[in-house]
């Protein structure tokens, strides 16, 4: 593994981003990544959506809003979505995507990162946990409600 970077999503990576893998079973917490991507058209300034590069290949994806207006807490600083390639799992993508969100929450000023997901066998809990969020609540929906404390 070269050394990772961040980029803004742009149209030179956009198709790659879309055509990443998930493995079995994951496919069933993630709404389509255009649904995620569509976020920047909506909310160009409070949306951040960032690729990880390897190299030159596309390894993942990672979107965030930031919005201290937005009347519910944990929709103010909170990460929306992740993405790793299938064949990126288990090397860091992930990890290193959430340390430069949060480096981006700091900078803006914000004092958490909350994210929503859903529970489940094969979900993003693990994951969530590994890299520090803390359950918090759950929404009327069902939906776990997880932090960071910055």
């Amino acid at each position: 593994m070269s050394e990772l970077r961040l980029e803004e999503l742009s149209a030179a990576t956009i198709v790659a981003v879309n055509n990443m893998s998930l493995k079995p079973g994951q496919e069933q917490y993630l709404a389509p990544v255009s649904y995620g991507i569509a976020a920047t058209v909506v909310n160009p300034q409070t949306s951040w959506q960032r690729v990880v590069l390897d190299g030159d290949e596309v390894v993942g994806y990672v979107s965030a809003n930031f919005d201290i207006e937005t009347p519910v807490e944990h929709f103010q600083s909170v990460l929306w979505r992740i993405n790793v390639d299938a064949d990126d799992q288990g090397r860091g993508v992930g990890r290193f995507a959430v340390a430069k969100l949060l480096e981006e929450a700091r900078s803006r000023g914000m004092d958490h990162v909350d994210v929503l997901y859903e529970a489940g066998e094969e979900g993003p809990q693990a994951f969530f946990e590994r890299v520090g969020f803390t359950t918090v609540g759950e929404t009327e929906y069902g939906e776990v409600i997880a932090e960071i404390r910055l």
